[in-house]
């Protein structure tokens, strides 16, 4: 071991948005418990790439004792955070199975009113959505977090209606995966807008950061549209 410079985390500052783990090109970053860490000091080569995409300020870069930067180690780490994004890939489950749906009436009993669902797509799951699904093409796409549809009453009728969907969560799932996903579904269907729909709580506006990384690497130009809901139900 020896003085070096490397990544430090405040986790008292840190509220586990995720915004900089695909910034880490060394994938010595991850969200464990809630709180971004570092992986292992072997995998950070100290540079503090990742330092200007933290909206709280908990990543610095401090001189301490720490095992040198293995180029060879970083290396074999990330083909295995490949490797493991590929195995939770869609495996052919019939439940994954890629449906265009028609707009439909749920018929609700006693003083329930009777609601349209505008659901026009399955699945809806980024993981599980094919980057060539017929439904994306020359369409409005709506990306949503995945507790907006809980939270907005009106989810249905006034952001899903004549928008296929795809939810995720930029706090739980792996945002790098996220964004090549997502540049790859721009590359290859020629949409006509995207709105991004999240929560207010500061995590959630990670998905802001998501698109717009997906949306450079794709070179694509792509109207985005933002929307924040409120935890309370009301559009921000």
């Amino acid at each position: 071991m020896a003085k070096r410079k490397i990544v430090k985390i405040d986790e008292e500052k840190c509220t586990g948005c995720g915004l900089c783990i695909p910034n880490c090109a060394e994938g010595a970053l991850q969200i464990v418990n809630g709180k971004a860490r570092l992986v292992k000091d072997i995998y950070c080569d100290g540079l503090g790439a990742c330092l200007g995409h933290c909206l709280e300020g908990a990543i610095s870069i401090e001189e301490k004792d720490a095992k040198s930067f293995d180029e060879e180690a970083t290396k074999r780490h990330l083909e295995d955070i490949k490797k493991k994004e590929e195995k939770r890939l869609p495996c052919g489950c019939p439940g994954t199975a890629v449906k265009t749906l028609k707009p439909r009436v749920v018929k609700g009993e006693g003083p329930m009113v009777k609601t349209e669902s505008e659901l026009a797509n399955w699945p809806i799951q980024l993981k599980l959505v094919p980057v060539d699904a017929p439904y994306l093409k020359n369409a409005d796409l709506l990306i949503a977090a995945d507790c907006v549809a809980f939270s907005y009453p009106g989810f249905h009728q006034d952001l899903l209606k004549g928008k296929p969907l795809i939810i995720g969560c930029p706090k739980l799932d792996e945002g790098d995966m996220y964004i090549e996903k997502l540049a790859e579904i721009f590359k290859v269907n020629n949409l006509k807008s995207v709105t991004v729909a999240h929560m207010e709580v500061p995590c959630c506006f990670g998905l802001n950061h998501i698109v717009g990384e997906a949306v450079k690497l794709s070179c694509k130009k792509i109207l985005v549209k933002e929307i924040t809901v409120g935890i309370q139900g009301d559009i921000k």
